[in-house]
């Protein structure tokens, strides 16, 4: 178990100190700061660094919990909890490894990128309100060269540490996503739709031609992470699932 040094869990001054304490290891633990796996202080040494009371501290790690972020055990002592696992339909999949798995070459392009609030558009399109922050991205990935799916995501800077500095030069922002953030919840659709022309030009397809649209929403707890529209050729992409009588297999 990896120890932690103290002096990172920086209190902001907003609000109530047990949850000044939560959200300081919530954003090390979302960051990627603690991995995990990583031991967690302990109550007395929180206490002792940060001046809070038992009750403060215990009130922040049990919320953490609670959360999904940290895992308490009674003589082990706490640590960083590993990301739920997820299942078929419901999987958060990266393009890259799919695209691998089928033996093709992956390459992808972010075509635009634009920080700060959303348009009226894109506030439309995506549900959400102008008043927020985010990075608005647009990526076309390749298989052995050919468009694969053309992704319009949305990311809330609120939710998302160190969204600011990453580029996604060299990860693609799904994955990047997977790497550097906690999602406890997901909405997730597919429809069939034509595709516009100027989705159409960039998959190399004819206007109209029938195309898969999945969109899906994450959040940790009330907070939202990303939302995306992935577009994929339909004469490239079926999707399947397998199921039994208590969920997928």
């Amino acid at each position: 178990m990896t120890e932690t040094p103290l002096d990172a869990v920086k209190l902001d001054g907003a609000g109530p100190v047990y949850d000044q304490i939560r959200r300081a290891i919530r954003d090390l633990v979302v960051s990627g700061a603690w991995p995990p796996g990583t031991g967690v202080p302990p109550e007395h040494a929180l206490m002792e660094q940060l001046g809070a009371s038992r009750m403060t501290v215990h009130r922040a790690l049990v919320q953490l919990a609670r959360e999904g972020l940290i895992t308490r055990r009674r003589r082990s002592g706490t640590i960083v909890a590993s990301p739920p696992a997820s299942h078929a339909m419901f999987d958060i999949l990266s393009i890259p490894e799919e695209v691998r798995r089928l033996g093709q070459h992956y390459a992808y392009a972010v075509l635009s990128r634009s920080d700060g609030r959303p348009s009226a558009e894109v506030a439309e399109r995506f549900g959400i309100k102008r008043s927020e922050r985010v990075a608005h991205l647009v990526v076309l990935h390749r298989a052995d060269g050919k468009p694969h799916v053309l992704e319009e995501r949305i990311i809330h800077a609120a939710g998302v540490s160190g969204l600011a500095e990453e580029d996604f030069a060299e990860t693609p922002p799904g994955d990047w996503l997977l790497q550097h953030s906690l999602w406890s919840q997901a909405e997730h659709a597919i429809s069939a739709i034509g595709a516009g022309a100027e989705e159409a030009a960039l998959l190399e397809i004819a206007e109209g031609e029938p195309c898969l649209l999945v969109e899906r929403r994450t959040w940790n707890q009330a907070q939202p992470v990303t939302a995306v529209r992935l577009l994929h050729p339909g004469s490239r992409h079926r999707f399947v699932g397998r199921f039994g009588p208590y969920g997928a297999v």
